[in-house]
């Protein structure tokens, strides 16, 4: 699309018009350019075209053809008193260009948007426009997250790349089994790289091709290594919190106090935490999964400081016309008003309003994760630890020093919210050996 719109600056052709695209290609064609860029470059410039209704070419041609009639009928006696020579309208730089079908396959010109070509290799563009659309609404069916419509939207579209734009009535296992080589030998990436590339495009044949890939067995997929989280002792952790300020320093208490993941804690809202029974329930964790946690007494106080802080941050806000904070789904609709009740405000909310382009509307989001994570590397350089520390971090400290301290691993699998124990497993590798090596028969204990 640059390129193309540089040409039309430089050669002075309408952007909106099906002449230049044909100038543009031919252009390519002189430029040595190969076939299949060319293929690309004009399906590139027919869905601009399709995104701001331009014309079919038929309909420009079929328009321009009954101008040029009405102008020559017009100007007959203009011709022959200039003894042949053509009018100013009518001269060859503005007479529209008129393409065989042999002239259109050699310059790569299709008939209209969303026409295809009928070359092997070409593809109807809006097929893949509607194959991310219905993406986007199978992953939504399935109430996934949006981090994984966003990943899997990537990895489609590096796919899409990968088969150069193939049709997708004509893509098969083999396309799949290409591409998993292609990350494994020429990109090289990690084993969850690869086989979170597999998910996606095995979801997308599934649920928006409606079709089995075929056989894949013998398709390249990486075995995930064994995983050892990295830990921090309880003064390595004191030492990070000392040198973080608020509120990043109660979002740390919380990751590690309460084993939460990060989204999880930034997601908590006013309701979630009771402090009457010392319980902090999440909800919607990983996998729309609700569940409760203690609430760490030691940093109750804390808690109830900030607390009276969002309290008069709300009522700051509804003095100034705020619509109230960010809500997901339909629940808005259900309960009017809702998104300005207090229970509903975020724990941690953003500093600044967000502006909702559509409704013009003033809205409150919580705390953006970059924040936390940049806070938390200048709080980890400070320490001067030897340790590679993320947020995630902490969660893993929280399964460890609770698994040293004797805890039930059942126990500690509830309090993570993994869905099954072997994942919760991993943190054995953690800790030093407990158990009694030397044989012995129970009856002598």
């Amino acid at each position: 699309m640059r390129f193309y719109l540089d040409f039309c600056l430089k050669y002075k052709h309408a952007k909106s018009d099906w002449k230049s695209l044909s100038y543009f290609l031919k252009k390519l064609r002189e430029k040595k350019q190969q076939n299949f860029q060319i293929e690309q470059a004009s399906q590139a410039i027919s869905l601009y075209y399709e995104i701001i209704n331009v014309p079919s070419q038929a309909a420009q041609t079929k328009a321009c053809r009954k101008k040029n009639t009405t102008h020559s009928t017009q100007n007959s006696s203009v011709k022959t008193e200039s003894k042949g020579k053509l009018p100013r309208h009518t001269s060859k730089k503005s007479t529209p260009v008129s393409f065989g079908d042999s002239q259109k396959r050699n310059l790569g010109v299709i008939s209209e948007p969303g026409a295809s070509f009928k070359s092997a290799k070409s593809i109807n563009p809006t097929s893949w426009v509607s194959a991310y659309n219905d993406l986007d609404s199978a992953i939504k069916v399935k109430h996934y997250s949006p981090k994984t419509l966003k990943s899997y939207t990537g990895w489609l579209r590096k796919f899409q790349t990968f088969s150069k734009s193939k049709a997708l009535s004509l893509l098969e296992g083999t396309d799949i089994k290409d591409f998993m080589t292609f990350l494994a030998v020429k990109r090289k990436v990690a084993a969850s790289t690869q086989n979170q590339a597999f998910n996606a495009i095995l979801f997308f044949y599934r649920h928006v091709l409606h079709k089995e890939p075929g056989d894949i067995r013998d398709a390249v997929r990486a075995k995930s290594r064994p995983y050892i989280p990295v830990v921090l002792s309880r003064q390595e952790i004191d030492a990070i919190l000392a040198h973080l300020v608020p509120p990043f320093d109660l979002v740390v208490k919380l990751l590690y106090g309460c084993g939460l993941r990060l989204f999880e804690c930034l997601n908590l809202r006013i309701q979630s935490f009771n402090f009457d029974a010392g319980v902090l329930t999440v909800h919607d964790g990983k996998g729309k999964k609700d569940r409760s946690v203690p609430i760490p007494q030691k940093i109750v106080p804390e808690l109830i400081e900030h607390l009276e802080y969002v309290k008069q941050l709300h009522q700051r806000d509804l003095k100034s016309g705020y619509s109230g904070a960010f809500m997901f789904g339909l629940l808005e609709k259900k309960y009017k008003n809702c998104a300005k009740d207090l229970v509903w405000q975020w724990f941690f909310p953003a500093n600044l309003l967000t502006r909702v382009p559509a409704t013009e509307e003033k809205r409150r989001y919580h705390l953006h994760e970059s924040l936390v994570q940049k806070a938390l590397k200048k709080a980890v350089q400070k320490a001067q630890l030897t340790k590679r520390v993320t947020s995630h971090t902490f969660r893993h400290s929280f399964a460890t020093h609770l698994l040293e301290a004797n805890y039930d691993i059942r126990t500690i699998q509830e309090l993570l919210g993994h869905s099954d124990v072997r994942t919760t497993m991993i943190y054995t590798h953690t800790i030093k050996s407990q158990t009694i090596k030397e044989a012995k028969s129970p009856l002598d204990f």
